[in-house]
């Protein structure tokens, strides 16, 4: 279940960045709920403006907004958080969660879709951080990173997204060091499989092979995204006030060896592509 009862954000500034779908809706409307003024953002405009519908439906006192742009686009990212800083004044957490994924033998995939990916999942996530650093609050601004299985579970038919997702986690564990002087957090969360994510139903299609994920679980059950979502209001909040430089898989214990399930499933996917 959601649980926002423990959790007090009223009057903090809450971004997230990919925040317009799955996980990370999940995560915007659970701090909005919580009590805090949410700012969305993505690339899609219909996407942010439905979005902040449902912030607002979830704390109708508070102050949501939208922006649009692509991480890809320094100057767009720039543009997007000046528009935040000019309704907020600074961030207190900032969620960075935009991603990009496609399954791709080694061999057939080009350079292209391994820059895409790159550039979205790694290249993205710094410019977002880098972008966002000068609005975090001193002290006590906060960053949590939405990373992937992958930064750390080989699979195949994912290269471009393990190469990554392990550099989300390696930036991370460097600006928890060098921002930590400034009592500025970051820490990475994992989400093990996510039902209803686009991700999740890319590697598990049907509902049979959904079952078998979740008996691979050591808690035999699929996550959902309020499991995320809970653990981002831990993490952002003072109770975690002294964890920094954190990954932490949030996945009912499924990478303690239960992964292999998927790698098997994307075996299958991959022999099936290079006949």
């Amino acid at each position: 279940m959601l649980n926002t009862t423990m959790f007090n954000y009223q009057g903090k500034n809450v971004v997230v960045v990919g925040g317009t779908s799955g996980i990370n809706l999940a995560i915007a409307i659970a701090f909005a709920h919580a009590g805090a003024n949410v700012a969305v953002a993505s690339r899609s405009q219909d996407k942010v403006d439905a979005a902040v519908l449902q912030l607002k439906q979830a704390h109708p006192e508070g102050i949501h907004l939208g922006v649009s742009f692509d991480v890809r686009d320094l100057v767009a990212v720039e543009q997007g958080f000046e528009a935040i800083a000019s309704e907020f004044g600074f961030i207190d957490v900032l969620v960075s969660g935009a991603a990009g994924n496609f399954p791709a033998t080694a061999a057939k995939l080009t350079a292209n879709g391994f820059k895409a990916v790159m550039d979205i999942d790694l290249l993205g996530s710094f410019q977002v951080l880098k972008t966002a650093y000068p609005l975090l609050r001193r002290p006590q601004g906060n960053i949590i990173q939405i990373s992937a299985p992958q930064a750390s579970i080989a699979m195949p038919m994912q290269a471009h997204v393990c190469a990554a997702k392990a550099g989300v986690d390696m930036l991370t564990r460097t600006l928890a060091i060098e921002w930590g002087c400034e009592g500025i957090r970051i820490n990475s969360i994992i989400p093990g499989p996510i039902t209803g994510t686009e991700g999740f139903n890319r590697l598990a299609p049907s509902v049979v092979l959904q079952q078998q994920v979740a008996q691979s679980v050591p808690l035999k059950r699929n996550g959902e995204g309020q499991d995320i979502a809970n653990a981002a209001l831990f993490l952002g909040s003072e109770l975690a006030s002294y964890i920094t430089g954190v990954v932490l898989p949030v996945d009912g214990g499924w990478s303690l060896g239960g992964a292999s399930i998927a790698m098997t499933a994307l075996g299958e996917l991959a022999a099936k592509g290079s006949n």
